[in-house]
């Protein structure tokens, strides 16, 4: 067999594919460069309770960001009924 693989079943049989594997990479990230977990605690963690912890991560950004884009409309409509 020349330039291919000796094998003929599909490299995720025995194992996950590469995009799996990259969500999961992508989840211990999260966790670890924002949520203060170290790489060990965050891949031992159970699937739901890690998946639980990142959407909660996010739902905590998405709320931190609501909150500065109203403190800023708010700075600039003050701003402006200061101006004369």
């Amino acid at each position: 067999m020349r330039g291919g693989s000796a094998y003929l079943w599909a490299s995720t049989f025995f194992g996950l594919t590469s995009k799996y594997q990259e969500g999961v990479y992508e989840e211990l990230f999260v966790l670890k460069h924002h949520g203060g977990w170290s790489f060990f605690e965050a891949y031992n963690l159970p699937i739901q309770l890690r998946r639980w912890f990142v959407n909660r991560l996010i739902d905590e950004f998405e709320k931190e960001s609501k909150a500065m884009k109203e403190s800023s409309a708010k700075s600039k409509s003050s701003k402006k009924s200061r101006s004369y």
